[in-house]
């Protein structure tokens, strides 16, 4: 591969990178403007198929769309490439916010502006996830009664039984449902080093647990939580926060440090799994940090390198897309758990706070403000009603 592509990759990718803001489905607008109209490294129906394959999988969605791109482009490198430079603007900025926190820099009438954004920003993602993923009376259903499973067991295992759960449901419900066609896929790997990739991803898995409780070390225990998280996260980068939340809290740092975070992540750009970097940071300092973001995003690769060889397969399984549909509607209702507790509750102090939670809210949905707007402006009112109060 020559090293004008992965050049040509790397600069693609750090300019999305530092633009992308908004969430992850704007980020797939910025890919499609980037990749396929302006550059023209793929046409339309391959980058609907990429897509299709990201929503598969678990994992931060439009990352490994991004990584997909890389792959096709420049190999198993060029997949590398293209996320150090989507990912490595934010995850800087999260981990001098981090800095700041830890070195008592940062006002606490500020962080407490950004647990109200948080509040906005979650309900705002819940609207949007609910309309595609839940979108008639079963997966509904299926939503709530995933919420309220979560509220009534608040633990992350409880979270992983309600998925496999709804993906039971889904399949009894939507199998009889035709599957569409697939495109044919250019990759410069096969089905060998894709097996090879799912028996990493399985063995991580299953094997970082199992060795925790005989490993003494907390970078160990850092790495096993991003790795488990990154590798069972379905429906993007906001259900991160149930999932990590159950495993941080309180044995790592306080709700309102981990609230905090999750809100400034808002206001930077690219995926919103680089909160691992914030995280690490107030773990275990620098090193904690780099081993929260590799973990976190590594079962993101394996799944990427390992699903593209049997993608065309894949997708024309009826089966598999029934059971995604109950795993999409159970993820929306682990999103609405987590909207109330630890979201809601840890913000939202007296009507003050609710009041300008609401007005972030509106500026958000119905007056599109961009999102690093909206976490400023929020952010000054909750200060200043901190100050008062």
């Amino acid at each position: 591969m020559k090293k004008s592509t992965y050049g040509e990759i790397l600069k693609a990718s750090t300019k999305l990178g530092l633009t992308s803001f908004g969430g992850p489905t704007a980020h797939l607008g910025y890919f499609r403007e980037e990749y396929v109209v302006k550059r023209k490294w793929l046409d339309d129906k391959a980058y609907a198929d990429l897509v299709a394959l990201c929503q598969f999988l678990p994992g931060p969605a439009s990352s490994q769309v991004g990584i997909s791109i890389g792959m096709l482009r420049g190999g198993i490198f060029g997949g590398f490439l293209s996320w150090f430079g989507f990912t490595m603007p934010s995850v800087i900025l999260l981990i001098l916010f981090a800095m700041l926190v830890t070195n008592g820099s940062f006002d606490s009438g500020w962080i407490h502006g950004l647990k109200i954004v948080a509040v906005a920003v979650v309900a705002h993602a819940l609207l949007g996830m609910g309309k595609s993923l839940a979108p008639d009376k079963p997966r509904i259903a299926l939503a709530v009664a995933a919420a309220a499973a979560v509220l009534l067991m608040p633990t992350a295992w409880a979270q992983i039984g309600v998925i496999l759960l709804a993906g039971v449901v889904g399949y009894v419900v939507y199998r009889k449902e035709e599957a569409p066609e697939a495109v044919k896929l250019v990759l410069t790997f096969g089905k060998k080093t894709g097996i090879a990739a799912w028996t990493i991803f399985a063995g991580l898995l299953v094997g970082l647990p199992l060795l925790r409780p005989l490993i003494e070390s907390s970078y160990y225990a850092i790495f096993d939580i991003f790795y488990r998280v990154g590798s069972i996260v379905f429906g993007g980068g906001h259900v991160v926060l149930p999932m990590l939340e159950r495993e941080v809290v309180p044995n790592w740092m306080t709700a309102d440090l981990f609230i905090s975070g999750y809100g400034a992540a808002q206001a930077v750009p690219g995926p919103l799994f680089t909160l691992a970097g914030y995280l690490g940071q107030l773990m275990e300092g620098g090193l904690g940090a780099a081993l929260a973001v590799i973990a976190m995003f590594l079962p993101s690769f394996l799944l990427v390198v390992g699903t593209l060889p049997f993608w065309s397969i894949i997708r024309t399984k009826s089966s598999v897309q029934a059971a995604l549909k109950g795993v999409n509607a159970a993820v929306v209702g682990i999103l609405l758990a987590a909207l109330y507790d630890p979201v809601f509750t840890s913000a939202i102090r007296v009507p003050a706070d609710f009041a300008i939670a609401v007005f972030a809210f509106a500026m958000l949905v119905y007056f599109k403000l961009a999102p690093w707007i909206v976490v400023l402006i929020t952010a000054l009112l909750g200060a200043g009603a901190y100050a008062v109060s």
